[in-house]
């Protein structure tokens, strides 16, 4: 209607033609978008950034995401928003495909080596601390709901240097895991931390706080335990002494465990044949002892 307008055609008569009221034209062009249409544009946005962050969010975790961002709305908005764009969770209905397509790596794979026959193989070793840490999320059903836990260890020393536990699997969980290890550890700059390609660990927040602490990121291959297998061990060992012990009737109560068994079992109790028969804590202090007498 402007251009028709800029061309000296009156509106009037464009009106006429098109069969469209003027009212409503100069409305819109008074105000061509209005305050439902702004704030529908916004609620958007923050519904797209907490599906780029988690893909496997479905709408009411979006909407959780979106009101703790600032933009409030019902969880029946957020669905109509999400449903209008094809913002479908990742493990929502397949349309047509046969699988889970896993999300591309965003890091290189740091911790292979190659033999004298060309054949490459992952090692999990490390001289110092703080060279190589690994990560990996685990899940154990409560009568609550399910508990998720977040732990990185230290190749060096077999060490849970930090770790993190919540009821719902989001990017949070791994930079909660990750801010608390480096908090523990001190200088961590040119660390490796080598992940599987979860989404969790592709996500914005993670890839930012890895920069922000200058580490490197490290990633395996698709549906390859044997890529993580060091950190498959340990929780493997916590699925034995902890969570297939019992049912565990509150996510609280399951917290409390893992916790204890961490700090007070695998850290300072449990002897490790690849540390000299030593605990995590008692190889790392044996270990930083002649470097300490030393500076």
């Amino acid at each position: 209607m402007s251009e028709l307008a800029g061309s000296g055609i009156p509106v009037t008569v464009a009106c006429r033609v098109l069969k469209l009221s003027r009212q409503p034209y100069y409305r819109w062009l008074a105000d061509p978008v209005t305050p439902s249409e702004l704030a529908e544009a916004y609620r958007a946005n923050a519904l797209f950034d907490a599906h780029r962050d988690d893909p496997e969010f479905g709408h009411r975790l979006l909407a959780d995401e979106a009101r703790d961002a600032g933009e409030p709305m019902a969880d029946r908005t957020a669905w109509r928003i999400s449903l209008a764009n094809g913002w479908w969770s990742a493990f929502g209905k397949k349309r047509g495909r046969k699988g889970k397509k896993p999300g591309p790596a965003v890091h290189d794979d740091l911790c292979t080596v190659t033999d004298e026959n060309g054949r490459t193989r992952h090692e999990f070793t490390a001289d110092a601390p703080n060279r190589l840490w690994l990560t990996d999320i685990t899940e154990h059903k409560t009568a609550e709901g399910k508990l998720y836990l977040c732990a990185i260890k230290d190749v060096y020393s077999n060490k849970i240097v930090g770790y993190s536990i919540d009821s719902r699997m989001k990017s949070s969980l791994a930079v909660s895991a990750l801010n608390n290890a480096v908090a523990m550890r001190g200088n961590v700059a040119g660390c490796v931390v080598h992940s599987d390609r979860g989404s969790q660990f592709r996500s914005r927040r993670f890839l930012r706080t890895l920069a922000r602490h200058g580490m490197a990121g490290s990633m395996g291959r698709v549906a390859s335990c044997g890529d993580n297998a060091a950190m498959e061990s340990f929780f493997s060992l916590l699925q034995k002494n902890v969570l297939n012990r019992r049912s565990w009737s509150a996510r609280e109560e399951l917290r409390i465990a893992i916790v204890t068994w961490i700090e007070r079992t695998y850290h300072r109790r449990r002897r490790q044949p690849r540390l000299g028969r030593l605990t995590p804590i008692e190889f790392e202090a044996i270990m930083n002892t002649p470097a300490t007498l030393a500076a």
